[in-house]
């Protein structure tokens, strides 16, 4: 694609700002479709500070005016970060009497089943702060009894002299009887004014009490700092001139308004990533790819998702705070429960940032710690000592020597030599050699991440695409999908920055979830609550987008009597028949057979929760946003490569790659990321301006 496009908004600039762990990116959309990327370190702990200077940046490079943006979308890492920093607000739970240890006492699961040293994680509410009411909600929602008043006073009143800064609510049985917890949830927010308040079944009013509460209580934990976030970059905004409302990507694949996100701020703990899978998604749309992995490396993580049939995976619980987040694996526990629609990520410790070192036994380590931005890899000449991937990558000649993010970032390769130099020694290797081990070791660590998504769901990778992005994705794309079989792989525009440019072509959604009870199993009943949830749900999508039409699907999600997972079942917008819900048992049998291996028989089906999910579909195609950006033609070079052995490696430009296949080795810089191909593979672009990389040699079989 080439030339600029009008697009269909409403004629004014639309910016993304994506924080990541090392970088700030923004993306600025014109109405013209011109594309202004911006990359600009991350500035924590005041991580809107970066999003300000980087939309400034961004605008000024625009030669446009504040009042020109009509659209201000943001993902953000300030919940995740609460969480992983424990910095969060401190939180106290009210729940029935025998009942406050259900936090403590979670599931039993250990991640690690024979680590002997391994230790739960600390409860964000810590057993003195957790308080009991002498109420009961029974299973058929009557109250023996209910809260009294003057009891809720007197705990009003400890939680208080406690210096409390946050309460979650969750009483036993309350998703049968939510009124009682709403109205005790209202008189302590009248009691504990500025407490910041959580009532469980307002944010996850669903069976199962230790779920729930843990939800509860992550929304607690994190809310005070996410509003003290949301109003100060909302405030930062008006005074540089900007009046479009903010929007704020969801956990889900959605935006969502900054009032709903400050009220339920536990819906963007992966906002960040989220993102970026909406950026494939809408790519494999535009291209007609039907099975897609999206891998996003950047400067602290590599995470992996799949999308089949142009839809992402959503996942109805996942675990953060616990490193590596397998959202379907058994082996649970490391972190703390959020049951709220996600989309189905895999993650684990290895980015840019991620430290080089050598273990107890000698062996090569990569990550989880990471050096962050700040003072980032060694390379970067902030005073970091310790070796990582970039000065890795820097020491093989797959990065530049001079600089990266369009020359705000100036590399320093004699720094890189001399921090991975201690790790050479102890390995007892040269610099070359342990760089490259460093390199391998972090592809073999990221092929987890892609398992868990594909064929830990009876999927196989080899059958997908890969599309790699983030700031280091596309260094180690096409050698993560030669040790999974993965035959191609496609490396967008704006790589560095997809996030960004998926907030950019986001929908707004809203979502509307309810137990399943026993007088929805008759028909007329349950269309009757579908009908009632559809209407919520567009109504909030419409006072959030006037005038739009919104679109609402319908979902069972169903589980085999006696199971813990449900699977979801999306069903057609038609009447609601017997044959028709035949139909979606059949669905469901088939579903499990794919992703377990076996399936069951019709009687033994049962429905969990009732699902409703709306959406306004954002009238910007991503097409639209593919243009090259404008930049200074900068002549071919080479440079010598490490790979087995060393190569001397052509590097090119993105608009230097040939509509036809060339063999590798190659490196292709783009301001914002910087392509690998390596020998035994071609490149060429195509007419969306994506590098496609596909492998000559017999691929790896996939294990």
């Amino acid at each position: 694609m080439s030339g600029a496009t009008r697009t269909d908004h409403d004629g004014g600039w639309r910016i993304g700002a994506d924080i990541g762990g090392t970088f700030t990116d923004i993306i600025a959309l014109g109405p013209d479709g011109r594309v202004v990327p911006v990359k600009v370190l991350s500035t924590p702990p005041d991580f809107g500070t970066g999003v300000l200077t980087g939309t400034t940046s961004a605008l000024s490079d625009a030669g446009a005016g504040a009042h020109q943006v009509r659209g201000m979308l943001h993902a953000t890492t300030v919940a995740t970060n609460a969480i992983l920093e424990m910095r969060g607000a401190r939180t106290a739970l009210v729940t029935t009497k025998g009942f406050r240890d259900v936090l403590e006492l979670g599931r039993l699961r250990r991640p690690l089943l024979y680590d002997l040293s391994w230790q739960k994680p600390v409860p964000l509410a810590p057993r003195r702060h957790r308080y009991e009411l002498d109420q009961r909600i029974t299973a058929t929602g009557l109250l023996k009894p209910a809260a009294d008043s003057a009891e809720l006073a007197d705990l009003a009143d400890r939680i208080r002299t406690a210096g409390i800064e946050a309460v979650a609510v969750c009483l036993i049985n309350s998703h049968v009887r939510p009124d009682e917890e709403r109205r005790v949830t209202a008189e302590l927010r009248s009691l504990l004014p500025g407490v910041f308040v959580t009532a469980s079944v307002d944010i996850s009013p669903q069976t199962q009490e230790f779920e729930r509460t843990s939800t509860a209580v992550v929304n607690s934990y994190v809310g005070p700092q996410v509003r003290d976030y949301v109003t100060a970059l909302s405030d930062g905004l008006c005074d540089q001139g900007i009046t479009a409302p903010l929007m704020i990507m969801q956990s889900s694949g959605g935006l969502l308004d900054a009032t709903s996100v400050v009220e339920r701020p536990v819906q963007i703990i992966e906002s960040g990533p989220a993102a970026g899978v909406i950026a494939v998604q809408k790519l494999a749309q535009l291209m007609n790819l039907s099975s897609v992995v999206a891998f996003d490396m950047g400067g602290t993580t590599a995470k992996a998702s799949l999308i089949e049939n142009g839809e992402p995976f959503v996942a109805a619980d996942y675990e953060v705070g616990g490193g590596m987040n397998l959202t379907r694996s058994m082996g649970r526990g490391a972190g703390y429960t959020v049951r709220v629609p996600s989309i189905d990520i895999a993650e684990v410790g290895a980015g840019g940032g991620s430290i080089i070192s050598t273990d107890a036994a000698g062996s090569l380590r990569v990550g989880p710690e990471s050096a962050g931005s700040r003072p980032g890899p060694a390379c970067y000449g902030n005073g970091g000592d310790d070796a990582t991937l970039t000065d890795a990558n820097v020491v093989l000649g797959y990065l530049s020597p001079q600089a990266l993010a369009g020359g705000r970032v100036t590399i320093r390769p004699d720094l890189a030599e001399k921090a991975l130099g201690t790790v050479a020694q102890e390995l007892g290797v040269d610099i070359p050699s342990a760089a490259r081990g460093a390199y391998e070791v972090a592809v073999s660590n990221m092929t987890k991440a892609v398992k868990a998504v594909t064929s830990e769901r009876g999927r196989d990778p080899r059958d997908a695409v890969m599309v790699a992005f983030g700031g280091a994705g596309p260094l180690y794309g096409a050698a993560l999908a030669k040790e999974l079989g993965i035959a191609t792989v496609i490396v967008p525009v704006h790589t560095g920055l997809f996030s960004s440019l998926g907030l950019l072509v986001a929908d707004t959604e809203r979502q509307l979830v309810v137990p399943h009870r026993p007088e929805l199993d008759q028909l007329e009943a349950l269309t009757t609550e579908f009908e009632r949830m559809a209407e919520d749900v567009t109504s909030a999508l419409l006072d959030a987008v006037p005038n739009a039409e919104p679109e609402v699907r319908r979902v069972l999600d169903m589980r085999y009597r006696g199971q813990r997972f449900e699977l979801p079942i999306t069903l057609p917008n038609r009447t609601l028949t017997p044959a028709f819900m035949s139909a979606a048992r059949r669905q469901f049998h088939a579903e499990h057979r794919r992703t377990y291996g076996r399936s069951g028989r019709d009687e033994l089906v049962e429905i969990v929760n009732i699902r409703v999910r709306g959406r306004v579909r954002n009238p910007v195609s991503i097409d639209h946003a593919l243009h090259l950006p404008s930049a200074e033609h900068e002549p071919a070079t080479s440079r010598a490569c490490r790979f087995d052995q060393d190569a001397m490696t052509q590097v090119i430009a993105r608009t230097d790659v040939a509509a036809h296949p060339v063999p590798g080795p190659l490196v292709i810089a783009d301001m914002d990321s910087t392509t690998l191909v390596p020998p035994g593979a071609t490149a060429h672009l195509d007419s969306l301006n994506n590098i496609v990389i596909s492998w000559t040699t017999p691929a790896k079989e996939s294990s």
